[in-house]
């Protein structure tokens, strides 16, 4: 195969099948390429393109066909089985696809196969500070099939979703017996570089127990000693990803050795099994965190005595939590960190954005909230912005900030790591 790709080669067909015309066409100019060479008959042509794949790594970032400096072509390629043959293939790019599945029209990302290939692929023109998760799923059935966008039908396909094999950075865990996905980091994309394991730095304990019969996991930084503190305090709404999935006190270890954070406590909370409960601005779950929790943590490990060293961070319905516990507990809880808030709640006959409202019109707390939301998070994004405009307006201290991404824990861990490092590890 030649490299760099000919100018302006001819498009490549995809296979035939119904209403191929749907599906997006594949603009690359490697597989343009690619479909040159197979079709002059060059040997080994499509090994040649898989060898060049194997050696960058997928997907293929190349220049924005529009000649945009700040945006990519990006092509997701994925290899035909030929011991499970696919009749349709999804691409799942996180909150990318998720937004179309929600209109119920899956078919902008159904994949195409290159013609007389093994090749499936397919394109999006993203800006080069994207970040996102995918998978892809494949299927052997009818194209109806494949493009069902019902709530059963997309959790099953998130339940049989596979990986990238071809992409060579590390994939996102997941939890509940689901595979783990890929990870696309586009060139201006956030420095990620805090939530990686490191071999150079100390590493803290962590301790899996209950406290009056909830489960949690308390991650003590290295050369912890109660009689030591006080220490600072990260509270992490859950925490069953954020513990044995995603590997946060690495993180902590990290923030730790750069001295970006002082020696902090983090207590990790299950809450995944009982968000509705727990997530919903929920007074008698506030109130157990700073009256039964935090006196247990003062207790045991020497931290959380101290509000302005206290910080409470949630993702979703537990950033919309964080901000509540700030709200409602400035005593015990001085630092909020909210990643992509559910600051819509609630949805139903009551008044939404009703914490904004609260944040409006109530006596103001001497608090400082961390708020960062993603831009392709359409059901998130404005109410984000307006709740930073109320923030402001009230003469809250708030730090905020968008990055290029979804709903996604591959945006988050990086995001949880600044936040921390800027609510506590102010002078």
């Amino acid at each position: 195969m030649t490299y760099p790709p000919r100018r302006n080669p001819p498009a490549p067909p995809v296979s035939a099948g119904p209403n191929r015309s749907e599906a997006p066409t594949v603009r690359s100019p490697l597989l343009r390429t690619l479909f040159e060479d197979v079709r002059e008959g060059k040997p080994d042509a499509e090994e040649a393109f898989w060898r060049y794949v194997s050696e960058t790594g997928a997907p293929l970032v190349e220049p924005d066909p529009e000649g945009e400096a700040d945006h990519r072509l990006v092509t997701f390629v994925r290899r035909e089985d030929p011991a499970r043959p696919a009749t349709h293939v999804l691409a799942l790019v996180h909150t990318v696809t998720d937004k179309d599945r929600h209109a119920g029209d899956l078919a902008p990302h159904l994949m195409e196969r290159v013609e007389s290939t093994g090749v499936w692929a397919i394109s999006h023109r993203l800006r080069t500070d994207h970040r996102a998760s995918y998978q892809f799923h494949a299927t052997c059935g009818t194209r109806e099939d494949a493009l069902r966008a019902d709530r059963p039908s997309w959790r099953r396909v998130l339940d049989q979703a596979e990986p990238d094999p071809l992409n060579t950075g590390a994939p996102l865990p997941s939890r509940d017996g689901r595979n783990p996905a890929s990870v696309l980091e586009l060139p201006e994309a956030p420095d990620q570089s805090r939530v990686r394991r490191r071999e150079d730095v100390d590493r803290g304990e962590s301790l899996d127990t209950e406290v009056d019969g909830r489960r949690i996991t308390v991650h003590l930084p290295p050369g912890h000693r109660p009689d030591a503190g006080p220490y600072a305090l990260a509270v992490l709404l859950d925490g069953e990803m954020w513990g044995p999935v995603l590997g946060v006190g690495d993180i902590f270890d990290n923030l730790h050795a750069d001295g970006e954070i002082p020696p902090t406590v983090a207590v990790l909370i299950d809450t995944m099994g009982r968000r509705m409960e727990d997530l919903a601005c929920s007074a008698p779950f506030v109130d157990w965190l700073a009256d039964t929790l935090l006196p247990w943590v003062e207790q045991e490990y020497g931290a959380g005595a101290d509000a302005a060293r206290t910080v409470v961070a949630g993702q979703s319905a537990g950033g919309l939590t964080a901000a509540f516990a700030a709200f409602r507990r400035p005593d015990r809880f001085g630092l909020a960190l909210s990643q992509s808030g559910s600051f819509w709640w609630p949805d139903d006959d009551r008044e939404g954005e009703w914490l904004t409202g609260q944040y409006a019109w109530a006596e103001r707390r001497p608090v400082t909230l961390h708020l960062e939301v993603g831009r392709q998070e359409w059901m998130l994004l404005e109410e984000n912005r307006r709740f930073r405009n109320i923030l402001r307006a009230r003469g809250y201290d708030v730090r905020y900030r968008e990055f290029n991404g979804g709903h996604d824990y591959a945006c988050w861990r990086g995001g949880l790591a600044d936040g921390l490092a800027g609510l506590l590890g102010r002078p």
